[in-house]
């Protein structure tokens, strides 16, 4: 059996949890999401605890299972805590500034990169070299950091680009001359 899948989720005060078939919603103390779960997983709620069951060991529903508890469980986490993905910006003249809801990203192309932050996502820009993306869906928040990283991704040889914080980049050695 899944070892993720067959853990119960612990769902805390001030979180509700609706069902409409395979459509689930949760709604918390920071937002609500909804998801359409595979109907061939099914949910029990008891109490306050959640746990999914399969309906045969085949690989495919296997997978499914674990799959299915772990963004639940990322749901509930949602939105109680939220999350958070923190990006640096590594080279001369990388930099980084927010006007309004557009991220102004200058990675040394001949112009700015411009994006436009989503409705449902935090982006701030505390200072020109970091940036921190948070949000209630990790999907969402994920989505965003890999989109502004894949702007510029680190290089091997000097190390310069976009990277997540604490993200360690294998650098290469350069040619060698005779």
């Amino acid at each position: 059996m899944s070892r993720i899948g067959r853990k119960p989720v612990e769902v805390p005060a001030g979180v509700e949890i609706k069902q409409d078939g395979n459509v689930v919603t949760v709604k918390g103390p920071k937002g609500e999401l909804t998801r359409t779960m595979n109907a061939d997983i099914t949910m029990s709620v008891d109490g306050n605890v959640v746990t999914f069951d399969r309906p045969n060991d085949d690989n495919k529903m296997r997978a499914l299972h674990g799959t299915t508890r772990a963004n639940f469980n990322n749901m509930v986490e949602g939105v109680t805590n939220g999350f958070e993905k923190k990006l640096e910006l590594v080279g001369v003249g990388y930099r980084a500034q927010l006007k309004g809801k557009t991220l102004i990203l200058n990675l040394g192309y001949s112009n700015p990169v411009e994006m436009e932050a989503p409705e449902d996502l935090k982006v701030e820009v505390p200072d020109n070299t970091h940036i921190n993306i948070s949000g209630i869906s990790k999907q969402r928040v994920g989505d965003l950091a890999a989109e502004i990283r894949a702007v510029r991704s680190p290089e091997p040889y000097k190390g310069k680009g976009v990277r997540y914080v604490g993200e360690y980049v294998r650098r290469k050695e350069g040619k060698t001359g005779k």
